[in-house]
């Protein structure tokens, strides 16, 4: 495998740590397209995800411009050569794929293909994705693919070798990736449900308490007007929290989109809101933070949300303090405030966690971590940092 100008150690390394970098299932198939077109110096690169029903969940390419692939139209289907990757999970190594008695045609608007080299990409037993490549570039360091599909200038032996060790390595990433999305679904769906019992817990009973305060109000009225008076007036304060608690739920459960408005603006808004919301002084302060990768932003922005939470639900502060600072390449948030603090030896040994067990989890998956700097009455301060992407 010593041909061809991306071939070599160097070449599969670079490859290989850029798959490794990404977490999002579409970023992985991304990276691994590109990268795959890069090292064999082709034209044409695609990944397609099979679906159940014959077609591809996904389908990524590399090498086609935005404008032409919105002209191709609809996500091919398992057929012809794709079809032979998924079902007998054996490479597929032509010189003109055009010739192939399995070539079914593309729509007018599908670039010209002629060699072309494809294998599966396997977790075990399963086939969880056809990669291939299209029109070897002439291996005189020119971007023309070869006139002829005559051999001369198609995919070789040492190409597929070189191939095949790169989709092993991307059904690594593959699967990684797929996992930590299914362990961030899951904790989206705790989330929800600690959210459900907040609600129930917090906004149910302040609604009870105001029903029943109303009828008292209303059997005064007429005997105790003063009293009477009394009762409404805590009615509008039993009604002013239960806004504040939905208002608060709102917040989290439809936080601003990160990649509109971007982590910083993000935070304000939901600062601003919850300064609102709540007695206690909320503030904001971003010093030099730049956009992060997408999973490292959620991340920040779900620890700063549980760690507000834990603040103005739980600790009486009446002063709460978030920040957001450039550290190196990365950044760090701290959320301090200055209420009743607490032992969080103590918290562990209780079996009550204040999210400080989601919150490690959020940092360490992106490569983060947090500290807890509390004690009864000092308060508190939660810190997070993340490295650069």
């Amino acid at each position: 495998m010593s041909q061809g100008p991306r071939s070599g150690l160097a070449a599969i390394s670079a490859a290989l740590l850029a798959m490794s970098r990404h977490l999002e299932v579409r970023d992985v198939l991304k990276t691994i397209v590109a990268s795959a077109r890069e090292l064999l110096d082709a034209e044409y690169a695609a990944l397609g995800v099979p679906d159940d029903h014959g077609g591809f969940a996904q389908f990524v390419v590399d090498g086609v411009s935005d404008e032409q692939w919105k002209q191709i139209g609809p996500l091919p289907r398992q057929h012809g050569v794709l079809a032979a990757m998924l079902r007998d999970a054996t490479p597929q190594r032509l010189p003109d794929v055009r010739a192939d008695p399995r070539f079914g045609g593309w729509p007018s608007a599908h670039p010209d293909l002629a060699d072309f080299l494809g294998l599966p990409i396997r977790d075990g037993d399963e086939v969880i994705g056809a990669l291939f490549l299209a029109n070897k570039l002439r291996p005189a360091g020119g971007h023309a693919p070869c006139p002829t599909p005559d051999g001369t200038c198609g995919f070789t032996a040492d190409d597929e070798e070189l191939l095949s060790i790169l989709a092993q390595h991307a059904a690594i990433a593959l699967t990684n990736a797929r996992l930590y999305e299914r362990s961030r679904e899951l904790t989206i769906a705790e989330e929800r449900s600690r959210l459900a019992h907040e609600l129930h817990d917090a906004v149910s009973q302040k609604l009870f308490s105001l029903r029943l305060t109303a009828q008292a109000a209303t059997a005064l009225v007429d005997r105790d007007p003063a009293r009477a008076k009394g009762e409404l007036q805590q009615v509008a304060a039993l009604a002013a929290e239960a806004a504040d608690e939905l208002r608060a739920a709102v917040v989290e459960l439809r936080p601003a989109a990160l990649d509109e408005d971007g982590l910083v603006a993000t935070l304000r808004t939901q600062v601003q809101v919850l300064d609102r919301a709540h007695t206690a002084r909320v503030t904001f302060a971003a010093h030099g933070v730049r956009a992060l990768p997408a999973t490292q932003e959620e991340a920040l922005l779900r620890v700063a949300q549980e760690a507000l939470h834990n603040a103005l639900r739980h600790s009486g502060a009446e002063r709460v303090a978030v920040t957001l600072s450039k550290r190196g390449t990365g950044a760090v948030l701290r959320v301090t405030d200055d209420g009743g603090g607490f032992d969080p030896r103590a918290i562990r040994r209780a079996g009550r966690h204040l999210g400080l067990v989601s919150m490690r989890d959020r940092a360490g998956g992106v490569g983060g971590t947090l500290t807890v700097d509390s004690a009864p009455g000092k308060g508190t301060t939660i810190e997070m940092e993340v490295p650069g992407g």
